[in-house]
């Protein structure tokens, strides 16, 4: 049989072999079967253009590139988001095996031009869903730049939780803002790498020299974080991230509730990485609570309201004892015994205040480092509050001031 005969019998079969590949797609592909109707519509419709675009280029070899990237053309835009690219091949191959048993006996020459033409089918199924997944990643990646600046900048809004579920956020747990320098070599891949080995959600922001990472730690629904045996804290996370930073400081925020509250925790980390190198032998990571006295000099309002609200209240709300003890105590260079001599009281007695203060708001007055954070947030208490309970007056044994 000449080629121009092959030709017309191929346009007079083109219709029954269409229907016969969307019967053996139902048969043989089950998420086939499982899609909508209007989908699968979609589906025969490439199948279909497929099989045409082999009579077009079975007459004309020489237009195989615009003639094959043609049959997903003949599919809306959505069916790339809907049909995986092992699926596209699943359904190349059932067209060829219906075209071949069709072919059958009318000569080697047509079997091989359909193997052929499948090949290139395949190559071009292969460049539309990377051209896709290449279009997908710059999208993605200006959609996490910007979800990652609303959180920096606190300017949230009700799109914020669409936009984070877009990027496959799965966290329903804490979350922490991690703060760096960025690397002169970055490598996006093993932050994502590392991220998923510890089991976390990450957003990564670069501005600049600064490298933002967002972190949240999941939780099933229902299951409280301290129901989670050997859980990592976010100071453990950030001690494996931080060989992606470049050098320099690395500061970690407090861990907040939700994602959607992120931005007090970016605004802590981001503070105390302005601030971190006053500190001369600050760890790396540090966490942005270490750095309060810091960010409070340099004029952080958030900085003062947690030192007031966490060390001072507290302590003048349980006792005015132990205000005047820890005052008594920085005062004099942390030494029991001139405390125990300026408050006639015994040396055991202020090492059991100092104690008592330990246990209502968790620093430790005896190490430098927490004194130092301490006596910042009395002095910040005392200016503040107009009833603040004043330090004590020096006195001598007889009276006198």
């Amino acid at each position: 049989m000449d080629k121009a005969a092959t030709l017309a019998w191929l346009r007079r079969i083109s219709g029954d072999v269409a229907t016969a590949v969307l019967q053996r797609l139902e048969e043989t592909l089950p998420w086939y079967t499982e899609m909508p109707p209007a989908r699968r519509s979609a589906v025969g419709l490439v199948a279909q253009a497929g099989i045409s675009s082999f009579i077009e280029w079975y007459e004309d070899p020489t237009g195989t590139p615009s003639i094959a990237a043609d049959i997903f053309d003949a599919a809306p835009r959505e069916l790339l988001r809907s049909v995986s690219l092992q699926q596209t091949l699943q359904l190349v191959r059932a067209t060829v095996d219906v075209m071949e048993e069709r072919v059958m006996g009318r000569g080697d020459q047509l079997r091989e031009s359909i193997l052929l033409y499948s090949r290139e089918v395949a190559f071009t199924a292969a460049d539309v869903y990377a051209r896709a997944a290449e279009s997908r990643g710059l999208w993605d990646a200006r959609l996490e730049a910007l979800v990652v600046d609303s959180i920096l900048t606190g300017e949230t809004d009700e799109e914020l939780p669409s936009r984070i579920a877009a990027l496959g956020w799965h966290g329903h747990g804490e979350v922490s803002v991690l703060v760096g320098t960025t690397p002169p070599i970055f490598d996006v891949d093993q932050v994502r790498r590392t991220a998923r080995r510890l089991g976390v959600d990450v957003l990564i922001g670069v501005q600049g020299s600064r490298l933002v990472l967002v972190l949240g730690r999941a939780h099933a629904p229902g299951r409280e974080p301290a129901d989670a045996e050997g859980e990592l804290s976010f100071g453990d996370i950030a001690d494996a991230l931080e060989p992606c930073f470049g050098p320099g400081h690395l500061v970690l925020g407090p861990a907040m509730p939700a994602l959607v509250d992120a931005s007090r925790s970016a605004r802590a980390a981001l503070a105390g990485f302005a601030v971190a190198r006053a500190w001369r032998h600050a760890p790396r990571p540090v966490e942005a609570d270490d750095l309060l006295p810091e960010r409070a000099l340099a004029g952080d309002p958030l900085a003062k309201q947690t030192l007031i609200e966490r060390i001072f209240r507290p302590l003048e709300a349980h006792s005015t004892d132990l205000v005047t003890t820890l005052w008594s105590y920085l005062d004099n260079g942390r030494s029991l015994e001139a405390t125990a001599r300026e408050l006639f009281v015994h040396p055991n007695t202020v090492r059991y205040r100092l104690k008592r203060v330990s246990d209502v708001i968790g620093w430790d007055a005896t190490g430098p480092r927490e004194a130092l954070i301490l006596q910042t947030a009395l002095i910040l208490g005392s200016i503040g509050p107009k009833d603040a309970v004043r330090r004590p007056v020096r006195r001598s044994r007889d009276g006198r001031r």
